[in-house]
């Protein structure tokens, strides 16, 4: 079943994103803005207002305060520069020129990113106007009109906050783990017969498109990160996000050594000829080792992403179990590998990676290392929030918005107080 996380993130993308709730708010934010600019401003039909509140109104609180800082500097910017250049110069083609250029280079000097043409195209709109008066009623109505626009957008998603959307991305992940874990039992079926060169170069090439699907799960992740930036409706944001950005992480190195397994088993194939990749008995436990992985592999997305302590411990519970029984066979697979190799040197460096790749999974997915590393990256992000915003978290914390995330609180405590 190549290729089972794509469609999934798709369906889900369409079934869960509330466009006619997003329509709506952008259609309601654009009316506000432009019925408070017409009651404030001169202007007959300042249309600047409700398209700034349209541009600015994001599915994320955050991405709404990054449009709305980002627009209203570059209009600034814009107005600025054409108001220095019209007390020199008028409006002539080189002079156009010359304020275009300078727009485009100071927009990317102040970071405005895709607003930089905004920037050139305040300056062009404030530079055309020929009175000198009403060059300049027109710069000021300009930045109030993109004031009033970044404003009501503003205001409209903290009264109206946009949706969360870690359920979103939790089933993007869940459907990455368990498109990894049908690979591990797709790949264990083929063990005990001859496997043809072509049919284990598919199974490669398909272990090397979870590259692609890992793109897509991250481009929803970052969304989920997003939302959980400034949403007054969300408590523990930082928990949230680094639960599920320290898994992705995780599942990622995992998709890295299914890979190499599946290169390891095709150059197998390759040596093996018309022969078993492996002998009838030694297939059967490999078979069960992948089965067991591709448990642990799902059961470690069940507690990255869900949303009940009650159900994270119980997923924790079976993800303990199937490392356990997984090193158990991994094990008795080993001596097994071993007697072959002794009797059958062949290709033994084959076995030795396959083994060491099983390795690297099951550390990987290891509860007391994922605690550690999740303890590491709390207490990394607080420490870069305490030295960029010291006071700013002094408050956050009072408020009860952010928690130590210290060892002696315990890192399986913070976790389970993302959940």
């Amino acid at each position: 079943m190549p290729g089972v996380a794509e469609p999934v993130i798709n369906l889900v993308r369409r079934t869960t994103e509330p466009v006619a709730a997003q329509t709506l708010r952008s259609t309601g934010a654009a009316v506000i803005a432009y019925a408070v600019a017409t009651a404030t401003l001169t202007e007959p039909a300042p249309l600047t207002a409700p398209l700034t509140a349209l541009l600015v109104v994001q599915v994320t609180l955050y991405a709404t305060v990054n449009m709305s800082v980002k627009r209203v500097v570059a209009v600034i910017v814009g107005v600025l520069i054409a108001s220095g250049f019209s007390a020199l110069v008028g409006i002539s083609w080189w002079s156009l020129g010359l304020t275009i250029f300078t727009a485009l280079i100071i927009g990317r000097l102040v970071r405005v990113d895709e607003f930089v043409p905004e920037v050139a195209i305040s300056a062009m709109l404030v530079l055309g106007v020929t009175s000198q008066t009403a060059r300049s009623t027109m710069a000021w109505e300009r930045v109030y009109e993109t004031l009033i626009g970044a404003g009501v957008g503003l205001l409209f998603n903290l009264l109206f906050a946009p949706p969360v959307w870690v359920q979103t991305a939790g089933t993007s992940i869940d459907g990455l783990a368990r498109e990894m874990g049908q690979m591990f039992r797709d790949l264990g079926s083929d063990l005990a017969r001859p496997v043809t060169v072509p049919e284990a170069a598919d199974r490669l090439h398909r272990a090397r498109r979870l590259d692609h699907d890992i793109v897509e799960v991250d481009a929803s992740l970052r969304q989920a990160e997003e939302s959980l930036m400034y949403n007054p409706r969300v408590r523990q944001g930082l928990l949230h996000r680094v639960v599920l950005r320290t898994g992705l992480d995780t599942l990622e190195i995992c998709a890295v050594v299914v890979r190499v397994l599946s290169r390891t088993l095709t150059d197998l194939a390759k040596d093996r000829g018309d022969e078993p990749l492996f002998p009838a008995e030694v297939a059967v436990h490999i078979t069960e080792l992948f089965e067991q992985m591709a448990g642990a592999i799902e059961s470690f997305s069940v507690l990255i992403t869900t949303s009940m302590a009650a159900s994270g411990e119980e997923a924790e519970d079976r993800l303990a179990d199937a490392l356990t029984t997984s090193r158990m066979t991994r094990d008795l697979v080993a001596d097994m590998l071993l007697a072959a190799v002794q009797e059958h040197p062949r290709k033994w460096q084959l076995h030795g990676a396959l083994l060491a790749e099983v390795d690297r999974i099951l550390d990987e997915l290891d509860i007391e290392k994922r605690a550690e590393r999740l303890g590491q990256e709390l207490d990394r992000r607080s420490a870069e929030l305490h030295e960029r915003h010291p006071r700013l978290l002094t408050v956050r914390r009072r408020l009860g918005l952010v928690k130590g995330a210290s060892r002696e609180n315990g890192e399986k405590g913070a976790e389970a107080e993302a959940r």
